[in-house]
């Protein structure tokens, strides 16, 4: 189904060590409005919607996979040089005690990743609406990320990351249209 390119959806680089911001870009790889949370939510979603949207799930959630990496990315590059006394300045002491530099799905508070974060209603606009929704929530997590860093190179990635959740919002509004004009066809057998 996927074939894996050896290469980031679009270059990740970062100026500086910078802790404070890893803490805070950690909310968009295990937080409720996340990419993991997001691809997971399509990726389960095209199940129960008709084949004339499938594919969007699909694409959309593939690619929030690609965010996923790239958050994961920005995050290892922002840490990879710190110390335990950085980690602890920005109040990642518990982090740093349980899982040294590695990636943890969870959000910026330090909350883990649960399922309850990943809605399917099986109701095909419902789910759509809700699929709207997460990507606006997502929209306005990278722009207020964007709005805490002075790292013109990170903010340069996360203006892309907000750029794409544009897209996924209106190829989703899109997909609820499709599918009610198709619930008010008259159909005749």
């Amino acid at each position: 189904m996927w074939i894996y390119e050896k290469k980031l959806q679009y270059p990740v680089r970062v100026s500086k060590c910078d802790v404070r911001m890893a803490k805070l870009l950690i909310e968009q790889y295990g937080g409720a409005d996340g990419e993991l949370a997001a691809a997971l939510r399509y990726l389960n979603q095209r199940y129960t919607v008709p084949d004339k949207v499938i594919g969007v799930l699909n694409d959309i959630g593939t690619e929030e996979l690609a965010h996923l990496e790239m958050i994961a990315t920005m995050v290892y590059k922002l840490t990879k040089d710190a110390t335990p006394e950085d980690f602890e300045r920005a109040g990642l002491s518990a982090h740093y005690v349980n899982h040294d530099k590695a990636l943890f799905y969870e959000n910026a508070g330090g909350v883990p990743f649960t399922a309850t974060y990943i809605q399917a209603k099986g109701d095909p606009i419902a789910d759509l609406y809700e699929d709207i929704a997460a990507e606006e929530k997502a929209r306005a997590t990278y722009q207020w990320l964007i709005n805490m860093t002075d790292d013109p190179d990170l903010k340069d990635s996360l203006s892309f990351l907000r750029e794409r959740e544009v897209i996924h919002s209106q190829r989703f509004r899109e997909s609820v249209e499709i599918l009610k004009e198709e619930r008010e066809r008259k159909k005749v057998f």
